[in-house]
């Protein structure tokens, strides 16, 4: 069994988020560290630690992520200019909770990718 992150509590609703939406796979909240005018993070409700932790069976809970992050994008205003998503894997990756995420982030334009 995965261990218990501060994501797991937040789903549980024991600690406070600026949720905006949550069903019974996945649950989005906005990114107390904003790195864009909106910073959101999807997440499934099952602890899956990494993207390298991912196995077939969890293909639905990752469609309905990317299905969530358009409704939320759409929802938030930031769908007709474009956004983005990303999923960092790991220390390289710059993951910092083992608690497989999304950000999804827009509001403004987000530039490359990558720093060079």
């Amino acid at each position: 069994m995965p261990e218990e992150t501060i994501f797991s509590k937040i789903i549980r609703k024991e600690i406070p988020s600026d949720m905006v939406y949550q069903d019974d796979t996945v649950t989005a909240f906005r990114d107390i560290n904003p790195q864009a005018p909106t910073h959101i993070l999807i997440i499934p409700n099952k602890i899956i630690p990494t993207m390298d932790d991912v196995n077939e069976a969890d293909e639905q809970v990752l469609g309905h992520m990317i299905t969530v992050a358009v409704k939320i994008a759409r929802e938030q205003g930031i769908a007709q200019n474009g956004y983005r998503v990303l999923i960092n894997c790991r220390e390289h990756g710059g993951q910092e909770v083992y608690h497989l995420h999304m950000h999804l982030f827009g509001g403004r334009p987000l530039g490359p990718m990558l720093a060079r």
